[in-house]
């Protein structure tokens, strides 16, 4: 990796020099300093020597990076691997804004009691149409609602829960798994 004379940097400390010899993994070198001291080759770095800049454009192939500047590079990112049956789960999005026209009036129980009413009908209407997942939209806020529906969710046997896909709904969702008796 190190050859005699190439000009290295040491990685934790301030240190910069030559490579004298290369015996195993260690690397002596002569400091900028006229220091000889020896380092094993994972705490070296090769460095260019940036005082001669032509040379270094000249090796440089100037085709290659005009041509990469014009192709747009493919935009990469992660997609979920679905199966073409697969047909998505039910979505429920329980901010009140979503359940009642108009929320004036309504305290902040009225509110979670509607909320958690409407969470439970539609547990209840899953676990009878034998829908295997759902996912409930409760938004981040302060965290009732969802405490709420975890606390709701702890008292079916036949139902598990975890945090909602967190690329498609951030942290403010929960995906509840109904296991389905064979009949």
């Amino acid at each position: 990796m190190f050859n005699k004379g190439d000009k290295v940097s040491v990685l934790d400390e301030d240190v910069n020099g030559v490579v004298l010899s290369v015996k195993n993994k260690e690397v002596t070198i002569e400091t900028t300093d006229g220091f000889v001291m020896t380092y094993f080759a994972n705490e070296l770095l090769k460095t260019n020597d940036s005082s001669n800049l032509m040379d270094f454009v000249k090796k440089m192939n100037v085709g290659e990076v005009v041509k990469e500047k014009e192709i747009p590079k493919p935009r990469s990112f992660v997609k979920e691997k679905k199966d073409k049956r697969e047909i998505p789960a039910p979505e429920f999005d329980l901010h009140i804004e979503k359940l009642v026209p108009n929320k004036r009036g309504m305290s902040n129980y009225d509110i979670l009691t509607l909320q958690a009413e409407t969470a439970k009908r539609h547990i209840e209407f899953a676990i009878k149409n034998r829908i295997p997942k759902i996912v409930f939209i409760h938004g981040v806020g302060e965290g009732i609602l969802k405490s709420e529906l975890d606390f709701l969710l702890g008292r079916y046997d036949n139902i598990a829960f975890q945090d909602g896909n967190y690329q498609k709904y951030g942290q403010g969702a929960t995906e509840v798994y109904i296991k389905q008796n064979s009949k």
